[in-house]
């Protein structure tokens, strides 16, 4: 359920964790994992000691810079986010929580939450599913999804409308990007799946440099 619009601002250099010339978790954090995608596009994923067990943090980074620093907890639901554009925060309780136990549980997983954003409150409705399928990608067993969803202003008026097919980990219980399209346009898909997985040790672990698919005139990731 990680979709491509709520992490598309670049963050202020001025952030901490965004002014490493070299990529680094924060202090009295762990970095656990990065992820090179397709569409010049790197994940950074790390734990921090001081928060619930089970959140982790996701770094985004494109061939840009960095795009947005995200909080996620044990469920991946969206619990806060860091951008240029401003502080993002999930309205609790939620109506419909994001639940991966749901999702590994009955295949399915519906969600209705509201994110407060500097604009006004957005609210996402839709749906993340199993399809039975697994893919293996350098190494990493993931199941296969696919989802559907919209996001409303505080009005009901519908700000975007898109679907596409991801990928989930039971190991880490993180989404990671696969193939993303809008409704109204279904056959310009996106596609930003992963290609590498670093862990600690590895070359190229804790990059701050994306390395598929750079230095296009267009890419799929756009602010």
């Amino acid at each position: 359920m990680m979709k491509p619009l709520m992490i598309l601002a670049a963050m202020s250099l001025a952030t901490p964790v965004a002014a490493q010339q070299s990529f680094a978790a924060p202090e009295g954090c762990e970095a656990r994992l990065t992820v090179q995608h397709r569409g010049c596009l790197l994940v950074n994923v790390w734990s921090c000691e001081a928060d619930n067990p089970g959140d982790q943090w996701l770094a985004v980074i494109g061939q840009g810079g960095l795009f947005s620093v995200q909080r996620v907890d044990d469920e991946f639901q969206w619990v806060e986010s860091f951008k240029v554009t401003g502080n993002e925060a999930l309205q609790l309780p939620a109506s419909d929580p994001a639940s991966l136990t749901e999702l590994f549980d009955a295949q399915v997983d519906t969600w209705d939450f509201v994110i407060e954003t500097p604009e006004g409150d957005e609210r996402h409705v839709g749906f993340d599913m199993l399809t039975g399928e697994t893919t293996t990608i350098d190494g990493e067993l993931l199941l296969n999804t696919e989802y559907a969803g919209r996001t409303l202003d505080a009005d009901g008026n519908e700000l975007d409308n898109g679907s596409g097919r991801q990928f989930v980990s039971e190991t880490h219980r993180l989404f990671f990007f696969g193939e993303s399209w809008d409704a109204a346009t279904p056959d310009q898909i996106t596609d930003m799946s992963p290609v590498e997985f670093i862990y600690p040790g590895e070359a190229g672990f804790f990059s701050d440099t994306p390395k598929f698919e750079c230095n296009q005139i267009e890419t799929g990731y756009q602010p």
